[in-house]
């Protein structure tokens, strides 16, 4: 239980025994005391006044007074400030603090839940490698999953692959017109980008073709429908959809190309998977769901045969769940694979890590299963996420102006090497140690700037802002993280019990910090939101380094403050390790 917490009950027990009232913790606010003010942690008494009868000043004496009769382990003493109680933690309880958890490396994980959660990331189109926009999307999964996972939840981590449409003939139909049988391999070209380069290909071609109708005397709406290219591209997803085995042939043969790019990207990045599930195994389901909403009266048949909810009610609009061919729409499958998901894994909580321009198809999505009955319905969650773009403006697939994901990680390395080169601190690192030093900080750079972010907004992506030692970034952390292994190479503590010694304010703060962790940890898994776990291991780093820079460890005033700082050294360390773990940031030992 975290000290805020701790004062909470507390608190709760006071103002029951002073009144004879029942309260609760929604009743009042707890906050840290501002930094002008004497104090840890302040009690806002406005909200009790008017159920009490008291004035500010009473009722602060009266509860301060019961707080440290009633605690005296936990404070050490407290002042009123006009209408906020500033209380005092006692020194003892930050070293005690200290002495259980300084060696814990699990420090701030949570009991088991046994619930069961499933986190859907990534989602890619098998016409294109991954992108910038991927990225993000496979950093906010894979920590969500973490932090649940750290939080005491049992995790299936699953992506859906988008294997057939329109948008794969298209590389399909260009891969037979300008390949001459070129492949990965032949051209020693990574799968993902030789695919992508023929959807680029397609659309130049598309385009040609249009410009031509047009300066024949087309109009531009007859033309893009006329294209010969575009023609050739629906009668192949005729066939696909028909199983006609050569479009099934080359189908498979460009997807496998496809994978193999994504394998590789997928472990440079630490992205994984439990179970993948591919859209050409499930664009048929929901059918079945679409019968049973029939007789539900959920959804109404109309004269040309096309099924469709109404959700005018509910301010929203009409939604076809079924064209009037009989084949299923993006809505029916989704409807179709989240009953699948839950069949297979019973999952208490299934979080969809989506952008934002689907935030209407998912609201729909719930609504619909909700109306259906669905026991799955309540357990959708939508980790919505801001796009993201360049200095230089929005990334287009077809124009091939994309952030390659790939690129964008050679390009990162290669930051990350010369920054780490310019500080001129690694001469005795060996070839081998220095790359994986800059893949690690390249990567950790990455994800911590992506991450520290709130999802829900949109970001502009800066590769040498992200790679700054001095900034706000995961380089500034890890740099950190190997300046205090450096010095517990020299020393460790020789005691595990924290003498009693006063604590100076920057111990203090520093402990205050750290105790907060769990809490930190608490609030990421329930706000679906890492950017609470990248921004307080960032202000922890800070901490430390502001600690570091008014105090030495290794020529401490005394044994008693050595010991103690080597302490509170050990557990800053595997907090910031373990805190960059659930980031997907690896934290070197020396830098």
């Amino acid at each position: 239980m975290g000290m805020q917490q701790q004062i909470q009950e507390a608190a709760i027990n006071a103002l029951q025994q002073l009144s004879g009232k029942p309260f609760t913790a929604k009743d009042f606010q707890i906050n840290k005391t501002k930094p002008e003010f004497e104090g840890d942690y302040t009690i806002v008494l406005f909200s009790l006044l008017k159920p009490l009868g008291k004035s500010p000043d009473a009722l602060g004496n009266e509860l301060g007074k019961f707080l440290l009769e009633h605690n005296a382990e936990l404070f050490s003493s407290y002042n009123i400030i006009k209408g906020f109680l500033n209380l005092v933690v006692s020194d003892g309880y930050w070293t005690s603090v200290l002495s259980r958890n300084y060696n814990d490396v699990c420090f701030g994980t949570g009991a088991q839940k046994h619930k069961k959660v499933m986190v859907e990331y990534s989602s890619p189109n098998t016409n294109k490698p991954l992108h910038l926009g991927h990225l993000r999307n496979n950093f906010l999964g894979w920590s969500i999953a973490e932090i649940y996972k750290a939080n005491g939840y049992a995790i299936v981590k699953t992506c859906i692959v988008n294997d057939r449409g329109i948008h794969i003939c298209k590389s399909m139909i260009a891969w037979q017109l300008f390949a001459n049988g070129a492949t990965p391999q032949s051209t020693n070209t990574k799968g993902d980008h030789f695919v992508g380069d023929y959807y680029v290909k397609f659309n130049d071609e598309y385009k040609r073709q249009v410009e031509e109708l047009i300066s024949n005397g087309m109009d531009k709406a007859t033309a893009e429908k006329e294209a010969p290219i575009m023609k050739a591209t629906q009668q192949m997803l005729l066939d696909w959809e028909a199983g006609k085995p050569d479009v099934m042939e080359l189908w498979k043969t460009m997807n496998s190309w496809v994978y193999a790019g994504f394998d590789e990207t997928y472990k440079r990045i630490g992205s994984d998977f439990d179970k993948a599930y591919y859209e050409s195994n499930t664009y048929l389901l929901g059918k079945k769901t679409v019968e049973e909403g029939l007789q539900k009266n959920v959804f109404v048949k109309k004269d040309d045969n096309s099924v469709w909810i109404d959700l005018t009610a509910d301010g929203l609009d009409e939604k076809i769940v079924q064209r009037k061919d009989g084949t299923s729409v993006y809505m029916t499958q989704d409807i179709g694979l989240a009953q699948q998901k839950y069949e297979e894994y019973k999952i208490d909580e299934s979080i969809y890590v989506i952008g934002d321009e689907q935030n209407y198809h998912m609201k729909v999505l719930q609504l619909i299963c909700k109306k259906l009955g669905l026991p799955y319905a309540d357990s959708i969650y939508h980790l919505s996420y801001g796009m993201v773009e360049l200095p230089t403006g929005k990334m287009k697939s077809r124009e091939g102006t994309v952030v390659d994901a790939d690129d964008l990680l050679n390009e990162m390395e290669s930051v990350a090497q010369q920054k780490t080169e310019e500080l001129g601190k690694v001469k005795d690192f060996t070839a081998e140690e220095l790359k994986e030093l800059y893949k690690t900080l390249s990567l950790g750079a990455l994800k911590y700037y992506l991450l520290r972010v709130d999802p829900k907004k949109k970001m502009i992506f800066n590769p040498e802002e992200s790679i700054d030692f001095h900034g706000h970034t995961g380089p500034f952390i890890q740099y950190t993280h190997a300046r205090i292994k450096s010095i517990l190479r020299k020393e460790k503590a020789q005691r595990n019990e924290v003498q009693e010694t006063p604590l100076l304010p920057l111990e203090k703060e520093l402990l205050i910090t750290l105790e907060s962790y769990p809490t930190i940890l608490d609030q990421a898994c329930k706000e679906h939101d890492p950017s609470h776990i990248a921004n307080y291991v960032y202000h922890l780093a800070k901490t430390y380094n502001s600690f570091y820079t008014e105090h030495s460890v290794m020529n401490a005033e005394s044994e008693e403050k050595k010991q103690l700082r080597l302490l509170i050294c050990e557990f800053t360390a595997n907090v910031i390790a373990g805190a960059m773990q659930l980031l997907g940031i690896s934290v070197p030992e020396r830098m």
